[in-house]
């Protein structure tokens, strides 16, 4: 699935930038390049004075090609999508799902941009924007990308709660490759906007999306974990590959704040100094002791306190209200 389509549909979290701010951002670009490569020419044929013309004429082809093609390519590459010009206009590019983009990202809108902006003038490109309901230049719809601007207010809306901590590391194990960018921005959205759903209508949302995602992954979803956190578990492993192949294998993720008290629905926040309660299902495992759990081996159980009779126990996720 590519996007939700419901009575409530969530409106797109990404805010795709506008043709002006992006045609100055090429601009600004292509002027650094330029100068660039100007400089570096007349350095190479001042240096390379007494080799023939045929040798002249084969270093400027080089100097043009690093320069004009592969220097934008490595700036995006290593800036995650953000350029020079891109970095001025407030721009960024990313894929469809909101994540940052690789090398290949940057590559097909690389080669693909020498012939809609270079040898045709921004001509191609320009009539692509218009006709893209998204204003998308041809190389990013080969690409899989989307140029959205990154200085808007936050909101709200944009927050995506973080999961339930005795989920941390369950999902370490699953396979994610074959899971669409569409999907993942549907879970993205699901979860933003959970708070804003008819309580029946987002429970069978997550179901929905709970389903699809566990048949991406080969994996059935656990029946003891709600729709709601499954995807959130998911989504922010998903989040943690990301970061520790973009930064490196020894970067950790910053862990989010803690859930308002109604981050899935109304759920309560344990208070201070209470110890934290498995939920149903999970054995518990005394400091030093040993036993298999489904989370992750370094959080350590403690005693759940006692419950009142007439008080339901904490499990620490409530789902949608």
């Amino acid at each position: 699935m590519s996007e939700l389509v419901t009575g409530e549909a969530v409106a797109l979290e990404l805010r795709p930038a506008k043709l002006p701010s992006r045609a100055l951002a090429v601009l600004l670009d292509l002027a650094v390049a330029l100068i660039a490569y100007l400089v570096v020419t007349t350095g190479v044929v001042i240096a390379t004075a007494s080799l023939d013309e045929a040798a002249q004429t084969a270093l400027s082809i080089a100097m043009f090609v690093l320069l004009l093609v592969g220097g934008p390519i490595a700036v995006e590459t290593l800036s995650h999508g953000r350029s020079l010009g891109k970095l001025a206009c407030g721009l960024r590019v990313v894929r469809d799902d909101g994540g940052p983009i690789r090398f290949r990202h940057a590559l097909v809108r690389g080669l693909i941009g020498v012939i809609e902006i270079l040898m045709t003038l921004g001509v191609v490109a320009v009539i692509a924007s218009l006709v893209s309901a998204r204003g998308r230049r041809l190389g990013d719809v080969f690409a899989g990308t989307l140029v959205v601007r990154e200085r808007i207010p936050v909101t709200r809306t944009g927050f995506v709660p973080p999961p339930p901590p005795w989920l941390a590391g369950r999902f370490a194990g699953l396979d994610l490759s074959a899971v669409p960018d569409g999907l993942w921005l549907a879970i993205r959205q699901y979860l933003t906007r959970m708070q804003q759903l008819d309580p029946q209508v987002g429970w069978s949302m997550a179901e929905r999306l709970a389903t699809d995602l566990a048949g991406r992954t080969g994996a059935p979803a656990p029946h003891d974990v709600p729709p709601a956190a499954y995807l959130a578990a998911v989504l922010q492993e998903r989040q943690n590959r990301e970061a520790r192949r973009a930064f490196g294998n020894g970067a950790a993720v910053a862990a989010p704040p803690p859930p308002a008290p109604a981050a899935y629905g109304g759920g309560v926040a344990a208070p201070a100094g209470v110890p934290y309660v498995p939920p149903a299902g999970v054995p518990y495992v005394p400091p030093g002791g040993t036993g298999h759990s489904p989370v992750a081996p370094d959080v350590v159980r403690q005693p759940a306190p006692p419950v009142p009779q007439d008080e339901p126990p904490a499990t620490g996720f409530a789902p949608p209200a």
